[in-house]
C-alpha cells in the first residue's frame, strides 16, 4: 500500500498528528488499517520522556487498537484480509496503519463496535493477567482495586464480579464510586472525601491490585489477609514506600511487580489465548461491557491527552481515525 501514513510520535513531547514512515509487513506479521485506538496512561508517561518502549519498537504511541486486516505476511496464522480485529501492541496503535505479530490479535467480540473494541485489549489483558494469572484470585476471596474508575479498574471490577471475587475500590469521586458499585464492586471509598483507614472495615484483602505505590504500600500491607498477594502495576503515588518485613513474614505476604508491555510475544499470546477463552464469551453475551469515557478524533489528540491527564475520566478514552 503506497498511501501516506500518519501517526502520533513520542519524541516531540506533545501529541502531534504527523506523517510517519510506512510500516512494512514481515514474516508472521499482519498490517491493520486502524479504526480506533485506546489512550492509556502509559502513553502520557512515554510522551513525557519517562517510559521508553521495548527495544526495536516504533516510537509511535498506542498500546491497543481496533481495525481491519489489510495485509497478511507469510506464516501469519489464520488471519485474512478484511477481518475485523483488535490488537495488543508494544506501540504504534495511534496511526492510520500498524504492523504487529499475528499472535497479538483477537477477533472483535460480537456486539462490540469498532470503537468499543479499541478499549478492550490493554485493559482486560492487564486486569486478567494480574488478578487471575499472577494474583491467582479465587472465588470467595476479597480484592482491593486501586483507581477503580480507570480503564483497568472498571475491567477488574467486572471480572471480579463474573468470577466470584468480592471487590472493593479506591476512586477519586463519588461519581466513580457509584459507577464501580453499579458494575459489581461490593464497597469502596472516595479517597478525596474519605480517610483510607475506612478500608479496614472491608478487609482483610486476599489480593491488592495496586497502581499507586508510594505511601500506599505500608497501608496495603496492614489491610492484607494472611497469604495475601499484592500485584503492583504502577507508582502514581511515588516510587518509594515503607516496607515492614515483619508484617510480610508473619502474614506470608507476596509482593510482585508486573508490566504487560515488556512481556515476550509468546507470553502475550498465552494471556490473549486465556482472555479469548475465559472473557470474550462474557463480552459476547453482554455480561461484561466496555466502559467508555469519551471519544475524540485523533486530530484532536491534544485535547484527549489533556483530558486523560486531568484524572477525571471514568473508563477509557478512545481516539478515532480519519475515515473510521
Amino acid at each position: 500500500m503506497n498511501q501516506e501514513v500518519y501517526g502520533i510520535r513520542a519524541e516531540s513531547g506533545h501529541p502531534d498528528w504527523q506523517k510517519i514512515a510506512v510500516p512494512e509487513v514481515g514474516k508472521g506479521q499482519v498490517k491493520i488499517k486502524v479504526t480506533a485506538a485506546g489512550l492509556n496512561r502509559a502513553d502520557l508517561v512515554q510522551l513525557a520522556g519517562q517510559y521508553q518502549p521495548p527495544s526495536g519498537t516504533t516510537n509511535v504511541l498506542g498500546l491497543e487498537c481496533s481495525g481491519v486486516v489489510v495485509e497478511a505476511g507469510e506464516l501469519s496464522g489464520d488471519w485474512v484480509v478484511g477481518q475485523r480485529v483488535c490488537a495488543l501492541l508494544a506501540g504504534g496503535g495511534m496511526a492510520t496503519e500498524v504492523v504487529c505479530d499475528h499472535r497479538q490479535l483477537l477477533p472483535i467480540p460480537s456486539g462490540c463496535s469498532m470503537i468499543e473494541a479499541a478499549s478492550l485489549m490493554e485493559t482486560f489483558s492487564t486486569a486478567w493477567l494480574n488478578l487471575f494469572m499472577l494474583g491467582e484470585a479465587r472465588k470467595g476471596e476479597k480484592a482491593l482495586i486501586m483507581a477503580g474508575g480507570s480503564g483497568v479498574g472498571v475491567a477488574a471490577v467486572q471480572l471480579c464480579r463474573e468470577f466470584g471475587v468480592e471487590s472493593t475500590v479506591v476512586v477519586g469521586s463519588d461519581k466513580k464510586l457509584a459507577e464501580c458499585l453499579s458494575l459489581g464492586a461490593q464497597s469502596g471509598i472516595n479517597r478525596n472525601r474519605q480517610d483510607r483507614l475506612e478500608l479496614k472495615q472491608y478487609g482483610a484483602f486476599d489480593l491488592v491490585l495496586d497502581c499507586c505505590g508510594g505511601d500506599w504500600l505500608e497501608h496495603h500491607l496492614s489491610l492484607m489477609a494472611d497469604d495475601g498477594r499484592l500485584i503492583n502495576i504502577g507508582f502514581m503515588a511515588g516510587r518509594y514506600g515503607k516496607l515492614d518485613f515483619a508484617r510480610v513474614l508473619m502474614k506470608r505476604l507476596q509482593i510482585r511487580g508486573s508490566t504487560l508491555r515488556f512481556l515476550s510475544v509468546e507470553r502475550k499470546q498465552e494471556i490473549l489465548t486465556d482472555l479469548h477463552k475465559q472473557v470474550w464469551p462474557l463480552i459476547d453475551k453482554g455480561s461484561i461491557q466496555p466502559v467508555l469515557d469519551q471519544v475524540f478524533s485523533i486530530t484532536d489528540c491534544k485535547a484527549a491527552f489533556a483530558h486523560l491527564a486531568s484524572n477525571q475520566t471514568l473508563g477509557k478514552v478512545i481516539l478515532t481515525l480519519p475515515d473510521s
